[in-house]
């Protein structure tokens, strides 16, 4: 039985280079299916409301769009509150962008970008995530905050798991539920254990020489742990 008293660093079966492109399609489209029964856009529209205001423009950049599924949620969020979006989503896996595309309607404001986001020019208002930092090494977030803090104007966001007992053992039961793809299954509680805890992300925080003015690391139902800043 795996401890989830440390951070597991174990790599994922959907991040093997060698993954058939057919198998990441059924992966992609099981993950977008359980991230709508787990609620995961909410805390980020929650996070672009309150940090909008008034404002009735924004651009923003999603790094690991994976399947699109966000930034279309985003769109159609935007449309209905009558703000006009600019959405820009990079990935590092050239099958993204192709499935991604495929999803989505071409009028939608999103253009779909492979390759590593430090290589993207210009700023945006937002720089967001949606379960992708638990895929990446304490570098690579540290990497990631910097970036996100110098290229975000308005603010930015870790939408992420929270490495908990409950989701941890829980999964498991919700998967045979949903009939996910095996890596799916599998993959998940990988991804939980591999997630964070609060005070693991407040010393990310500080090593990354984040303000704390502005800076939130808060739980979200259910068992999501986000990093807020709005400036």
């Amino acid at each position: 039985m795996m401890s989830l008293s440390r951070r597991a660093v174990a790599e994922e079966q959907m991040d093997a280079a060698d993954l058939p492109a057919e198998t990441y399609r059924q992966v992609l489209a099981d993950l977008a299916r359980i991230n709508r029964i787990t609620l995961t856009p909410r805390p980020t529209l929650g996070f672009l409301k309150r940090a909008l205001g008034d404002r009735k423009e924004f651009s923003l950049l999603d790094v690991g769009f994976g399947q699109g599924d966000m930034l279309r949620t985003i769109a159609a969020w935007s449309e209905r509150r009558g703000i006009r979006a600019r959405l820009t989503g990079i990935d590092l896996n050239p099958n993204s962008e192709t499935m991604a595309r495929e999803a989505t309607d071409p009028a939608l404001p999103i253009a779909y970008r492979t390759g590593d986001y430090r290589d993207l020019p210009g700023d945006w208002d937002f720089v967001i995530s949606s379960l992708v930092t638990h895929h990446m090494t304490p570098p690579q977030i540290d990497d990631f905050l910097r970036f996100m803090e110098a290229r975000s104007g308005l603010g930015w966001l870790v939408n992420d798991l929270h490495r908990h007992r409950l989701a941890y053992f829980g999964f498991p039961l919700l998967a045979r539920v949903a009939w996910l793809h095996r890596i799916v299954r599998e993959d998940g509680q990988l991804s939980i254990a591999r997630s964070f805890r609060p005070d693991e992300w407040r010393a990310l925080l500080a090593a990354a020489a984040i303000p704390q003015d502005g800076t939130h690391v808060v739980r979200r139902f259910p068992f999501r742990l986000c990093v807020e800043r709005i400036r």
